[in-house]
């Protein structure tokens, strides 16, 4: 019985071992599962972690990459840039370094020449001195000798010669009164028609002075002028072929200068300019496109200047050839007046005078409109504008009064009737009158140098002043060597020597003063 139940408690010990052993060996092998689940997941979490890592590696390299690349390029455009701006500078600065020394030379040799003159100038007053000194002996001997031949004085020959002279001067006088006042009679009529069509003089017409350069404002937009100019030019180059203008980029700010012969042409690039600044599309094909826009915008406006000019003046409608001729003065000057304005000022003028005279007045205005168009085709024509203009008008149907007037308002032609000569006059006054038109610093000193050089030539002349801004030439002379009858010959003669050589607007006045002065002194 104890055996039994040995055995039974050692079936049951052995049991609970056995069931031990399976259940640690049980746990072992869940461990060891679990665990290689665990590596296989970890390893795919690896994987794909380096993945990942692999895909951002590669798309901040290509990042980085592209940044590299817009980062070279912006600093070649500004390396460029700053290029062409050295570039520019040196050559301006080359220029320059060139003109100084050119002036340089220029002020040597005029030192050299004014040596030599001032030489040669010193030998001649020795030489005159000399010679006066001769003259004077040759004149004592010379007085001696016919005092003694004629048995007189030199007193008594003087007095005898001064009251001959004085007879035969009192008889020229008398003469020349006559003559005066015969002459006054047969122009009366004709000195009351000048003093009319001078009283046009009062008509005031406003002036508008305009530049033969366009300037476009920029308005601050940066980086502007680069695309302007293009990569490599082409942007310029392209504008400046289309337009047929020269295109100034300098180092003025916020400014783009366009520079050409053709006015047209210049208000159809600066238009074109301002709306492709504003637009900031700057490419060659934009610049087409906008260009032959604004082509068909200038074209418009000449046709409407013609228009509003014929209405203004309530004349009948032209020519279309004639009227788009018309048009395009709107967009020329002469000496900062605009010849439209001139014109249409002409017309007025030239009415005023016709209805002064009883002369057809819708024909005065029509010829004065008209009678400075030739400078609208001069440039592409040889000849002087006012037979290019009236060549122009018989061909396009106007009447031989007005061809006939438009080319003789200059005196090339003879005029055929009063209105050539009152268009001829209406266009010196509009062209003279004070205001009408300017004229650079350079020409005005130069005019009036000019002017005193030529009354400094005549003999006996003293001094010379221009004054009344080169309106009125005012010469001095030595009374002991110009009597009073040889300066009014000589104000004719300088007034005839300007005439020559010099061009200026309206008339010059010249007047010479011939001063005696005695001083003495009481003690």
């Amino acid at each position: 019985m104890i055996l039994l139940a040995n055995m039974e408690w050692v079936a049951a010990a052995i049991g609970l071992l056995t069931g031990a052993a399976l259940g640690v060996g049980l746990k072992w092998l869940w461990e060891l599962a679990t665990r290689r689940r665990a590596h296989e997941e970890a390893s795919r979490l690896l994987e794909a972690t380096r993945r990942e890592a692999d895909a951002l590696r590669a798309e901040a390299r290509k990042e980085a990459v592209e940044e590299a690349a817009r980062l070279r390029e912006e600093t070649e455009k500004k390396l460029t840039r700053r290029r062409q701006e050295l570039e520019t500078v040196e050559q301006r600065l080359a220029e320059r370094e060139q003109l100084v020394n050119e002036q340089l030379a220029g002020i040597v040799k005029q030192e050299q020449a004014l040596g030599r003159q001032r030489e040669s100038f010193l030998r001649q007053c020795e030489e005159i001195t000399r010679r006066r000194e001769e003259l004077a002996e040759s004149e004592r001997r010379q007085r001696r000798e016919l005092e003694r031949i004629a048995g007189l004085s030199a007193e008594a020959a003087r007095a005898e010669l001064l009251h001959r002279v004085e007879q035969e001067t009192l008889k020229d006088a008398a003469d020349l009164s006559r003559h005066l006042l015969e002459n006054a009679r047969e122009t009366a009529d004709a000195q009351a028609r000048r003093i009319v069509s001078m009283a046009v003089q009062r008509y005031a017409g406003a002036q508008n002075y305009e530049l033969t350069t366009a300037s476009v404002a920029l308005n601050g937009i940066s980086d502007i002028k680069g695309r302007i100019i293009g990569r490599d030019g082409r942007n310029i180059r392209a504008f400046e072929a289309r337009t047929g203008v020269t295109v100034l980029i300098d180092d003025t700010p916020n400014t783009v200068v366009l520079s050409g012969f053709d006015p047209v042409r210049r208000e159809t690039a600066r238009r074109a300019m301002e709306i492709l600044v504003t637009d900031g599309r700057i490419h060659p094909t934009r610049i087409e496109e906008v260009v032959a826009e604004v082509e068909k915008e200038v074209e418009q406006a000449i046709l409407e200047a013609g228009r509003d000019a014929l209405f203004r003046l309530g004349l009948h409608p032209v020519h279309d050839e004639v009227l788009r001729l018309l048009g395009r003065l709107r967009f020329r000057q002469s000496y900062s007046q605009n010849i439209l304005d001139h014109s249409i000022e002409v017309a007025h003028l030239a009415a005023l005078m016709a209805a002064e005279l009883d002369a057809d007045l819708a024909v005065a205005k029509r010829a004065g409109l008209l009678h400075d168009i030739g400078k609208a085709i001069n440039h592409e024509v040889e000849g002087s504008h006012a037979l290019i203009g009236a060549d122009f008008l018989k061909r396009h149907g106007e009447p031989e009064e007005i061809v006939n007037a438009v080319a003789a308002h200059h005196d090339e032609v003879p005029p055929n009737g009063i209105v050539a000569v009152l268009i001829s006059a209406a266009d010196a006054l509009s062209a003279s009158r004070p205001g009408a038109r300017s004229e650079s610093m350079t020409h005005y000193l130069k005019r009036l140098q000019g002017l005193e050089e030529i009354g400094g030539r005549f003999a006996g002349v003293d001094k010379c002043y221009a004054v009344q801004a080169g309106r009125e030439l005012r010469v001095i002379v030595r009374p002991e060597e110009l009597s009073d009858e040889a300066a009014e010959k000589l104000a004719r003669d300088i007034a005839h020597r300007i005439e020559e050589e010099l061009q200026y607007p309206g008339q010059i006045k010249v007047t010479v003063v011939r001063e005696s002065r005695a001083t003495t002194f009481a003690k």
